[in-house]
């Protein structure tokens, strides 16, 4: 899409786009109806109807998340990529979570967002819980995970994987018939898993984004 350097024809859902590219984190419709003073089912109806955003509006969202949205050279191309979003999906950074439900939604996200990103990759949204990964994830942050296509282990990459049925984010390491499983938080020890212990390990995606709030 191309935004108008005065924001001249943007639509909301536009806006909520520059913005997350300007803070470098995800804006849900809760965070933009309190910034320009309505409710959140009017930011869901006008951005259904396409409507377009007031210079007043972009003046309260350049107020409200402290950013300048335009200059006077400001022309860009913005990519967005719909991802499945598992609320209930979490993955530890510490003993290991279970998923619960697969129930989940679309999120809008620029793609500037993405490390890596092509449209011929498969990607999803999951939820970081526990503090070994600190401070890179954070508890509660959000986890584009890029799938799994069968590639070999970059060493020391973080990945979201399976083991003894539960769901882990750490940095994983290859070294001859070893996985060399890393924590960032020095709190945690290193672990390395071998022969057919190393079998029960179902990598399961690369961790190519993470979004500090939602």
């Amino acid at each position: 899409m191309i935004i108008s350097k005065n924001g001249e024809n943007m639509k909301l859902d536009e806006l909520i786009t520059l913005i997350q590219t300007k803070t470098g984190e995800f804006i849900n419709q809760s965070q933009l109806a309190n910034c320009l003073g309505i409710t959140r089912q009017t930011v869901s109806n006008r951005i259904k109807n396409e409507s377009q955003v007031t210079v007043s509006e972009l003046k309260k969202a350049e107020e409200y998340f402290k950013i300048n949205l335009f200059n006077d050279t400001f022309e860009r191309e913005e990519k967005i990529a719909y991802i499945d979003y598992y609320p209930d999906v979490f993955a530890s950074c510490g003993n290991g979570n279970i998923v619960f439900s697969e129930r989940k939604t679309k999120l809008p996200l620029p793609t500037s967002l993405i490390s890596g990103f092509s449209e011929s990759k498969t990607y999803s949204i999951i939820n970081a819980t526990g503090n070994s990964m600190c401070p890179t994830i954070e508890n509660g942050n959000k986890l584009i995970v890029e799938h799994w296509d069968g590639s070999q282990i970059q060493d020391n990459k973080i990945y979201v994987f399976s083991f003894n049925n539960e769901i882990y984010i750490k940095r994983l390491s290859k070294n001859l018939d070893e996985i060399i499983i890393k924590s960032d938080n020095p709190e945690y020890r290193t672990r390395t898993i071998s022969g057919n212990t190393a079998f029960e390990l179902t990598l399961l995606g690369r961790i190519v984004g993470i979004i500090k709030s939602l």
